[in-house]
């Protein structure tokens, strides 16, 4: 049995572009998921004391700060 080379190999650079898309992509699903995820537990909290305890133990403190910057 014989192997069969590819003469073209791929360009770094296009990897490179490509992964950042990715990367970029996935940073807005995460964004949009956590936002959700700040939004039902702020429908749930008791109060604001009671959000922010429950945004810290779930680790998105910093998603409310996100969201009042851009309102």
């Amino acid at each position: 049995m014989t192997w069969a080379r590819h003469s073209s190999r791929p360009d770094p650079a296009e990897d490179q572009s490509r992964m950042a898309g990715v990367r970029a992509e996935e940073e807005v699903r995460l964004t949009l998921q956590n936002g959700r995820a700040a939004r039902t537990v702020a429908g749930h909290a008791s109060d604001a004391l009671d959000c922010a305890e429950l945004l810290a133990m779930l680790g998105l403190e910093g998603v409310q700060k996100k969201h009042a910057q851009r309102t």
